[in-house]
């Protein structure tokens, strides 16, 4: 393994700064993927064009008062391909569920039969709409392992943050860091055709996600442990290879990164992370600095922040009941929390209504490698006490846990204690599904959103209020 500091200081000199750089300076396709895309989207741009010239000025909704302060709930007024979030099915990938996509999409290799989909098959599907093979997904793990170098100043930038600043806030400079290697940026200056955006939109979009996990494991490493870092190993996949260089080398615990890296990578396009990116990208902003902006948005507590804020409330509980608490205790627990005007974290969902499917999944991942654990036990024992309390007066619209709720207790099992790390996790996985979306968005020309804004006074007057 190489030490941090030593290869910051390596990558200072100019021959090895070219090394470091190196996977960055090419276009290559050896994953086939582009080349696909570059099939299905003329096809795609026509259909769009013909349904908007024929429908452009159907009406698709109404938009009332509480819509305009209520943070624009319910307001169709986005496109998003990737993704779709039903209330009472949760997310679909390209129309797929979550346990489809389990079934379907290949494993990493030795776990063909009892393994995790492998996030690569994913950003395939999200890409493309169609479930790639086997062959397809080693490609693209290869591709994206030779992508993964980080130019020196960025490793710098990592090693000299103050270690008093949040990973996430780390996070997000790293990847600001990182847009001096935009092909879109370069290409943009150099007047390149419109209708081209789309192809160096992707491949700014391949390396960013190629280098995340190396960033992120460069954070963890300076942050919390000895500044070593193990190199990429172009034969692993990407989970595998972030989860050795976070280094951890249990076989489980890299199933766990690749369903972790999966499921929590897009939940259609009006959640806090992906609209950010879509509308910083809609200014030609590239990808860069499009999902450095979309990680400021989901280190909010509110958005990806609230992973941490489950496992803080549930160790308060454990400090003041025990380990083992009777469902009685936890439920006293629950209704004080709530007397206190304080919410559950992890329970409730801006849309949906019924139990997140990324919480079952997760679930099932525990009941199946951890069903002893004292900390999955917990979440359990909530996850039963929690839903009917809140039913009881009506005091939320969505009683059932989201993923926030589960995902904590499945990585404090497997040594991952730095809770202020989990959302850098979740960001990596993000990218999958807010990148795609940004190719698609640049690939369909769609323009600078700019949705219209009003005073009190102005919506007052709209509806007549002061003459009531």
């Amino acid at each position: 393994m190489l030490s941090i500091k030593s290869f910051a200081r390596r990558c200072a000199l100019p021959s090895q700064a070219a090394s470091c750089l190196r996977a960055s300076s090419t276009n290559s396709d050896t994953s086939g993927l582009k080349a696909r895309l570059a099939e299905i989207i003329p096809a795609k741009q026509a259909e769009v064009k013909a349904f908007r010239k024929e429908f452009g000025a159907t009406k698709i909704g109404d938009v009332s008062v509480e819509m305009a302060y209520g943070g624009m709930r319910g307001i169709k007024g986005m496109v998003c391909e990737t993704s779709v979030l039903d209330a009472d099915e949760g997310i679909r990938f390209r129309g797929y569920s979550i346990p489809e996509c389990q079934k379907m999409l290949p494993r990493a290799p030795g776990h063909e039969t009892d393994g995790e989909p492998l996030p690569e098959g994913l950003f395939w599907l999200l890409m493309t709409g169609e479930v790639p093979t086997v062959d397809q997904v080693r490609a693209l793990s290869q591709e994206w392992a030779s992508r993964a170098s980080v130019p020196p100043h960025v490793v710098s930038l990592v090693n000299n943050l103050p270690s008093s600043l949040h990973p996430m806030s780390q996070f997000a400079c790293a990847i600001a860091a990182l847009q001096s290697e935009s092909r879109f940026a370069q290409a943009y200056t150099e007047g390149v055709h419109k209708t081209t955006y789309w192809q160096h939109c992707y491949e700014d979009a391949m390396d960013l996600i190629a280098k995340l996990p190396t960033v992120a494991s460069l954070i963890y490493q300076v942050m919390y442990k000895d500044g070593n870092v193990t190199p990429i190993d172009s034969n692993l996949d990407w989970s595998g290879n972030f989860a050795n260089m976070l280094g951890y080398r249990d076989s489980q615990f890299h199933e766990l990164m690749r369903l972790y890296l999966t499921i929590h990578s897009d939940h259609e396009g009006g959640n806090v992370s992906a609209h950010t990116c879509h509308l910083v990208g809609s200014a030609l902003s590239d990808p860069y600095l499009s999902f450095s902006a979309s990680m400021c948005g989901l280190a909010g507590p509110l958005h990806g922040l609230a992973n941490q804020e489950v496992l803080v409330w549930l160790s308060e509980m454990q400090s003041k009941l025990g380990a083992s608490p009777t469902d009685g205790d936890v439920a006293q627990y629950v209704k004080d929390t709530l007397k206190a005007g304080r919410v559950v974290p992890g329970y409730g969902h801006a849309v949906l209504r019924k139990t997140d499917p990324r919480y079952t999944c997760q679930r099932e991942f525990a009941q199946k490698h951890l069903p002893d654990d004292a900390l999955f036990d917990l979440v359990s024992r909530v996850y039963q006490v929690v839903p009917p309390i809140l039913t009881e007066g009506g005091r939320v619209k969505n009683p059932w846990p989201n993923v926030d709720a589960h995902s904590g207790c499945l990585l404090q099992h497997y040594g991952m204690k730095e809770m202020q790390y989990y959302t850098v996790l979740f960001g990596v996985s993000r990218a999958l599904g807010v990148l795609a979306s940004l190719v698609w968005d640049r690939a369909l020309g769609l323009p600078i959103e700019r949705p219209k804004s009003m005073s009190t006074e102005g919506l007052k007057k709209l509806v007549n209020a002061n003459n009531n």
